[in-house]
């Protein structure tokens, strides 16, 4: 993280097997989650509000704020919109975002990193950082076990 920058790298093994949607122009879009998409949340610890971006190796971009779990869900309105690149054959990742975090609240933050993978057989499978008891559910706050560091001020 530089600043309120934040630069993610989604790997995924197998790539060969992950169904991929066609490159498109970058835009926000609704509905990620339902095929391939990898997903980022985040929120101050102790507050009840957070939010959620998805990502899509179509270049494809949602970027959401809850008031609380799954509650108040809005579209969150970015200054700088993310940056969102899909590896090629020859890239060992599937997604890497640049993302602004100058629009949410002061870190520290509680962050989870998942990914919904959708195979060339319409099999889905669903990866986190943590589950869950129960059925995959990102926005379970037992799935944000990692912390990102409030941006050094020079």
């Amino acid at each position: 993280m530089s600043d309120r920058r934040l630069l993610l790298t989604f790997v995924v093994h197998g790539n060969e097997h992950v169904a991929l949607p066609d490159w498109v122009a970058s835009a926000r879009t609704d509905g990620l989650w339902k095929t391939t998409c990898c997903e980022l949340f985040l929120a101050v610890p102790g507050a009840d509000a957070y939010s959620e971006f998805n990502y899509s190796p179509s270049t494809r971009w949602a970027a959401y704020r809850f008031k609380a779990y799954r509650a108040g869900g809005t579209d969150l309105a970015l200054t700088l919109d993310p940056h969102v690149d899909r590896g090629d054959d020859n890239s060992e990742y599937l997604v890497e975002v640049e993302q602004d975090l100058f629009d949410l609240p002061a870190g520290p933050w509680q962050m989870g990193l998942s990914a919904v993978i959708e195979e060339t057989d319409g099999t889905k499978s669903y990866w986190a950082l943590a589950h869950a008891p129960g059925p995959p559910d990102f926005h379970n706050r037992d799935c944000f076990i990692a912390t990102l560091p409030a941006p050094a001020h020079p």
